[in-house]
């Protein structure tokens, strides 16, 4: 039996596959794209997110950790001598949950019996499950294994993922994955490094192998400012999606910044626009072209 770390399940989805789904959100992420709406989920460990808003000024429960203390009535945490040890022990201490550990781990039984808990509206729907992350082929054992066992009960399956693992990880789960929703954010190798640290010549590699055995993949793309927001940036983008045979939907999705605040309440950075995507001529411009030179089913998500 597979274990393995996630941070959420997401219940009574409808844009993450067809039909009414229950997404799995796994933990690490195998890049570090600035406009991540999930950081949480970049690391494979448990992640410490603290809400000073929420925190009572007369608790101290938390400053049994010896990297956390109140300075002038304000909690202070010295996240770089911190241990995952320590992350742990906060577990469930904060009663306000203003301090909360992010991720945990978890068997592959235990998690089985948890999405099975939805069957009859995945069978009144068409629905069925979704993997996130993070990157969910990280942990691609895992996924192989609920998936062949949900596929066992007619479970319609999915994988979100963005193609930079080692093929041997997509290898394992294919057999097991009816639909896959996969991320070609750029086909510019400098740019892309850049922007995510990562090789565009393994998602590129990955894309064409995995066109030659999976039955159904999604094209998405984040269409974010100053990294992919050109016309010409948009049409390499098209063209290298279309050349894939099992490619035939394309999901175009603008830039938002519902998840800022999550940067805050970890401590991170946010190194990308503020603003939210506002180019909807370009949006239909790609639209347009997938769709007429190509024959693409093209979503706009808002």
């Amino acid at each position: 039996m597979e274990t393995g770390h996630y941070f959420n399940i997401q219940r009574f989805s409808t844009h993450d596959g067809d039909g009414i789904r229950t997404i799995l959100f796994l933990k690490g992420c195998s890049l570090n794209c600035p406009w991540c709406q999930n950081p949480e989920s970049l690391s494979a460990k448990p992640s410490l997110v603290f809400d000073q808003r929420i925190c009572l000024d007369s608790c101290s429960l938390c400053t049994g950790c010896p990297a956390i203390n109140r300075e002038q009535g304000d909690i202070q945490i010295d996240r770089t001598s911190m241990s995952v040890g320590d992350i742990e022990n906060l577990r469930q201490v904060c009663p306000a949950e203003a301090l909360c550990v992010v991720g945990e781990e978890a068997g592959s039984e235990e998690l089985y019996e948890l999405l099975m808990r939805d069957k009859p509206f995945y069978d009144q729907s068409g629905g069925g499950v979704t993997f996130s992350g993070g990157e969910p082929l990280l942990q691609s054992g895992l996924v192989a294994e609920l998936a062949q066992r949900l596929q066992q009960q007619n479970i319609n399956t999915a994988v979100e993922t963005c193609m930079h693992v080692p093929w041997k990880n997509i290898e394992r789960v294919v057999p097991h994955v009816d639909c896959w929703l996969t991320d070609l954010k750029h086909v510019d190798a400098e740019k892309f490094q850049s922007w995510t640290k990562g090789s565009m010549t393994r998602v590129l590699a990955n894309f064409g192998r995995l066109s030659n055995e999976a039955s159904r993949i999604v094209i998405r793309v984040p269409v974010v400012p100053d990294f992919n927001d050109t016309e010409e940036e948009l049409q390499a983008i098209i063209d290298f999606a279309a050349a894939l045979p099992q490619c035939h939907e394309l999901h175009l999705l603008p830039y938002h910044i519902l998840g800022i605040n999550k940067y805050h309440l970890l401590d991170l950075p946010y190194q990308c626009a503020r603003e939210p995507l506002d180019k909807p001529e370009l949006l239909e411009h790609a639209k347009h072209y997938a769709e007429s030179n190509y024959q693409l089913s093209v979503t706009i998500r808002g």
